[in-house]
């Protein structure tokens, strides 16, 4: 490479990052801002969106302004590039005594190339006035979504940024997300004044993640089952509903030989700060955690992220479980869902204290959220559809790809169970509905007179697991109601009466037990059980495994989280290619020159001992 290849966006892409080419869009996006360009990009997690404002930082002249929500986040990314070789730095509330003043006098007299800040901190008048004296190369504001109210992180410390563009009219200005549905979209162009940025779509889809979705009857039982035959060591985020769910969760893990540490905003500061410092720096530690866990963490090997209760919408359930393969590698996203999901998320929705127009979206983000749990067909195609991609074909890698789910005539099936809601007085929760179908004169039954009504004993033909699955089906199809009270009671929907007349052909989707294929048996590459480079050979497996172990030592003497000193794709490249020379070690992704300086020497030699 020449000195002049050196200095274009490709140079300092293999120079810095050790990536031979670019991947998406991400050319189009770094050139458009080095020219000087406004932009607003959209790009999945783990689909490379930080190096489209760090390449353009570095080859502009002077000082990239970059704006995240997290101190952790922050510090993972700063370190990341200091290892890289790249002048970067970080302005936040966690900072020691005096360290801001001299980040500042660093930014301010040249000597960095990146300066992460906080929202709040970028909103302090002194914070601006400095960054006045600076020259500036650009500003990207990351995790975009924030600044808006429709989206699910809404932050009110990120509406303070559309001063940016105000203060800094020639400074290129880049929003960044994950995720980002048309209202969000909008808003995020309107509150950071980027009416007329070029936007950059570059997908939603994530094709590493295995995406599956199970009845929920013993939840906690399942997840073990499913952790036990495919992630056995592996880091992954479990999302519960509640505080008390978190600790329970976590306990009974713990309890069954998995390290399950519980996170939630109901724990002490330095508990919380603890348990995180562990997941990031530690292998094989599963965090058990609210939704109070996880924007901006950066932890690029989390192999799974499993939800025990269905998310809040689509939007949430994207970006929660993105928080897996980051790397690239195969991972999964598993939901355990039932009833009550369906009862909790409808009753939210109607209960909440919002005006109509709110009402409406959230309405349709709900019902979107049980559409896609609810499918019998491409997973995959139902979450990309949701945001706007509707041309996708089927995936081949979700559960109803894998195992094509067989659905059955229900028409007559919902006519009872509508007519029982109706003949118990439009009061009674689920379960009761079901010993009235299936005929279980219960004391409760009897106390109501129920074992007398026309409809007592009518659903033989299903058991109480089957009856169950109906009513869920028909709240997910809008044809029953929940009590907005919350006592758990059922009514008919308008359009019940439709489907008591006759008038519609219902479908069901079948609940029956499926037995889980292998997905390795097809030659495709699923998640490892156990650790990513479970599908090397015996002697790349054997080379991997030191490699690990080199690396999580030296992350440990560097204060460091593993996946700062090398991604798990990088080390799984290195021990496949097994590479004898410093030239050979130089191809492998991810090894740029101050990482090749720093650590070629020590991967060879563990190359050399373990060939």
């Amino acid at each position: 490479m020449t000195d002049d290849d050196q200095h274009t966006p490709l140079g300092v892409l293999r120079r810095v990052f050790g990536y031979g080419s670019f991947r998406g869009q991400q050319q189009e996006i770094v050139d458009h801002v080095i020219a000087g360009g406004d932009a607003i990009v959209l790009m999945p997690t783990g689909g490379g969106k930080s190096l489209c404002y760090q390449l353009p930082a570095l080859l502009r002249p002077g000082l990239g302004i970059v704006v995240s929500p997290l101190i952790a986040l922050m510090k993972d990314q700063v370190d990341a590039l200091r290892q890289a070789g790249v002048r970067a730095a970080a302005l936040n509330s966690g900072l020691p005594a005096g360290e801001a003043g001299r980040v500042e006098r660093a930014a301010r007299d040249g000597a960095l190339d990146l300066l992460y800040v906080s929202p709040e901190r970028l909103a302090m008048p002194g914070c601006l006035d400095m960054l006045r004296r600076c020259r500036l190369a650009l500003f990207a504001i990351d995790e975009a979504h924030c600044i808006s109210q429709w989206g699910h992180d809404f932050r009110r410390d990120y509406q303070a940024l559309g001063i940016l563009k105000e203060s800094f009219p020639e400074t290129p200005l880049m929003a960044l997300t994950a995720t980002a549905d048309g209202p969000t979209r909008r808003d995020i162009a309107e509150q950071l004044h980027l009416g007329a940025a070029r936007v950059f779509a570059a997908g939603y889809d994530r094709p590493n993640l295995f995406y599956r979705v199970v009845p929920k009857r013993n939840a906690k039982d399942d997840l073990l089952r499913f952790l036990d035959a495919e992630h056995a060591g592996d880091s992954g985020i479990v999302y519960c509903l509640t505080r008390r769910s978190v600790e329970d969760t976590a306990v009974w893990l713990g309890q069954r030989g998995r390290e399950a540490l519980p996170y939630h905003a109901g724990l002490p500061a330095e508990t919380r700060a603890r348990h995180q410092d562990r997941f990031l720096r530690e292998e094989g530690i599963i965090i058990v955690a609210t939704v109070a866990f996880g924007m901006g963490i950066d932890k690029s090997n989390v192999r799974f992220v499993a939800h025990l209760d269905a998310p809040k919408n689509l939007e949430a359930y994207y970006q929660e479980t993105g928080r897996a393969g980051r790397d690239g590698l195969p991972a999964d996203a598993w939901m355990s869902y039932g009833l009550a999901d369906v009862m909790s998320l409808l009753r939210l929705m109607e209960a909440s204290d919002i005006d109509q127009r709110q009402r409406r979206i959230e309405r349709q983000k709900a019902e979107a959220l049980i559409g896609f749990c609810e499918t019998v067909s491409c997973r995959r195609q139902a979450l990309l559809g949701y945001f706007g991609e509707r041309e996708h074909p089927p995936c081949g890698n979700c559960d109803n790809c894998r195992e094509p789910v067989a659905s059955w005539e229900g028409t007559i099936a919902a006519q009872k169970a509508l007519s029982a809601v109706y003949r118990t007085g439009q009061r009674f929760g689920a379960h009761h509905l079901v010993d009235v179908l299936v005929g279980n004169a219960t004391e409760r039954i009897r106390r109501f007179g129920h074992d007398r009504i026309k409809t007592f004993g009518v659903g033989a033909e299903l058991d109480a697991s089957g009856w169950l699955s109906v009513i869920r089906q028909l709240l997910a199809q809008g044809h029953l109601l929940p009590d907005p009270e919350g006592h758990g009671g059922l009514a008919l929907a308008p359009s019940a009466a439709e489907v008591l007349r006759g008038a519609v052909e219902l479908r069901f989707r079948s609940e029956a037990p499926r037995e889980r294929k292998s997905r390795k048996s097809d030659g495709t590459k699923g998640p490892a059980s156990g650790a990513a480079g479970a599908t090397l050979d015996p002697v790349a497996q054997t080379l991997w495994e030191a490699l690990r172990a080199w690396r999580l030592d030296e992350a440990r003497r560097q204060e460091l989280p593993p996946y700062v000193i090398f991604h798990d794709s990088t080390l799984i490249e290195v021990a496949r290619r097994r590479p004898a020379s410093v030239e050979a070690l130089a191809d492998i992704p991810g090894i740029g020159r101050s990482k090749l300086d720093r650590y070629g020497m020590a991967l060879l030699a563990i190359a050399a001992s373990e060939t």
